[in-house]
């Protein structure tokens, strides 16, 4: 397990979460890459717990995700399954478990601060704080998409499920896209990774 963790997080972190997978009897599965998550939690049915993160995130995505993760099981079994799944029990949890690791030998300097902010009040998704979503999209290799707040007014794009929008007017925080085929809008993150339509 430790070689295989070695190819995936930071190498300054390796040991310790390997403690943290054991010590909580982590069955830990790296997947192919699904669009709508970076990573789940679940309970077994014989009592083990599974934990998976997808195989095509950077280094720093991907040890963010398997401490978010190790956070569920960790909240569930100290507060109990009733609690919310983003909570503030698991919130607090989370922000414990990274606390330790937020220095300059695990995440690049630049990356420091962006973290730091990020956990005073950690999101549900790390791609929900649009500035630290693009910091860490720095370590990805390169892409031919654009993102929503690149795509010019009025301008169309095509999601990973062939759905086409026209973008529309920024609100505070998000985009208004009209839904080409049925006229409905949504809002989107203006760190969403689409494909531009010239």
């Amino acid at each position: 397990m430790k070689e295989v963790l070695q190819k995936y997080i930071p190498e300054a972190a390796v040991s310790s979460v390997m403690e943290l997978i054991q010590d909580n009897n982590v069955h830990l599965k790296i997947v192919n890459e699904r669009v709508t998550r970076h990573g789940d939690y679940r309970k077994n049915i014989d009592g083990t717990h599974q934990i998976t993160v997808n195989t095509t995130l950077n280094t720093y995505r991907f040890f963010i995700t398997l401490i978010h993760e190790i956070s569920h099981l960790v909240a569930f079994q100290k507060y109990g399954r009733a609690i919310k799944p983003h909570g503030k029990e698991w919130k607090f949890t989370f922000q414990q478990l990274m606390l330790p690791y937020i220095n300059p030998s695990i995440f690049p300097q630049q990356l420091l601060p962006l973290i730091a902010l990020h956990f005073k009040n950690p999101k549900a998704s790390s791609d929900t704080d649009a500035r630290l979503s693009l910091a860490l999209k720095q370590y990805d290799p390169p892409n031919d998409k654009n993102y929503i707040f690149e795509i010019p007014a009025g301008g169309s794009f095509r999601l990973y499920n062939g759905k086409i929008f026209r973008r529309g007017n920024k609100r505070v925080k998000r985009y208004e896209c009209v839904e080409i085929a049925t006229g409905r809008v949504y809002l989107f993150n203006p760190n969403a990774e689409v494909e531009f339509l010239r």
